[in-house]
């Protein structure tokens, strides 16, 4: 099967799911939808790509929304699945892979990422966000990029993990592109006005700091969450109920007061189901919670 077509398995999971509905990602008034590296082991077979295999598990998963991460679409995630192009690179230094990835990123024509985005949006899935985390090896010119990269795509907002420093080198381009910069933790939001809070209700429990009250506090910042777990201050994600992260709690606040805060799925598995299981599981209990 091409990168661009799709099997009548396909298509019929895409209409069981009801992906083509408006009440997209909708549940309980909650826009529920999943982190798309809940799905990073999944098998890539021959004739397929990540767009496609993703695709799929999130129909299998009745989930309708997400939050893309570049290991989707960068080519360093597909060293894993392709033997050519995992021999190709295993040569190079990891110094070299980097200055090829940076080559990449500002290379790559847009349409490349328009076309992914169009994939998604023919079968009803919304990329709200995506998830790109500069680092210190980054250029300006890879940062300025990835919001080039992220509205490519037809994503609404970028969600990034980013230090007090990398936050400022980041500010003057969501100023130029005018696009709304989510932070995980606290960052300085004062330095640009369109940076906003990504919260993590697993690290929020790690760090011993109520969830509910954190998210009630500081609400109008906040443009998504991720439902995790984990327990009281250890920072390792656990399975969803081997916790402490109060998930239901959580989703009932957002229930109740209405407000527009995205929440996605973010797990793992246990290693007795597959991961498309253990987020339909999650995305199961989700549901229930928020009915």
């Amino acid at each position: 099967m091409s990168a661009h077509t799709y099997s009548r398995r396909h298509l019929a999971l895409f209409t069981v799911a009801g992906l083509v509905s408006p009440l997209v990602g909708r549940s309980g008034g909650v826009r529920l939808g999943v982190q798309a590296s809940c799905f990073r082991d999944l098998p890539i077979h021959s004739g397929h790509d990540a767009v496609d295999e993703l695709i799929h598990a999130m129909a299998e998963c009745d989930v309708k929304e997400c939050e893309l991460s570049p290991s989707i679409v960068e080519p360093a995630a597909f060293g894993s699945h392709s033997s050519r192009h995992h021999a190709s690179m295993s040569s190079m230094t990891p110094q070299m892979m980097r200055r090829e990835l940076r080559k990449w990123r500002l290379r790559t024509p847009m349409a490349y990422f328009e076309s992914i985005g169009s994939r998604f949006e023919k079968v009803g899935i919304r990329l709200y966000a995506y998830n790109y985390s500069p680092d210190s090896t980054f250029s300006d010119e890879e940062i300025d990029r990835g919001f080039s990269m992220a509205k490519a795509l037809g994503a609404e907002i970028l969600t990034t993990a980013a230090t007090p420093e990398l936050a400022r080198r980041i500010a003057p381009f969501a100023d130029k592109h005018q696009m709304v910069v989510a932070l995980s933790g606290q960052g300085e939001m004062n330095v640009s006005p369109f940076f906003r809070l990504h919260v993590d209700i697993g690290q929020l429990v790690a760090g011993n700091i109520d969830p509910v009250a954190y998210i009630r506090d500081h609400h109008a910042d906040i443009t998504s969450l991720y439902l995790a777990d984990c327990r009281k201050g250890r920072a390792e994600t656990v399975v969803w109920g081997q916790g402490d992260a109060p998930i239901h709690e959580v989703l009932q606040l957002l229930k109740r007061e209405g407000w527009p805060i995205r929440a996605y799925v973010k797990c793992q598995s246990s290693g007795e189901a597959t991961e498309v299981d253990e987020v339909k599981r999650c995305v199961t209990y989700a549901r229930q919670a928020l009915a």
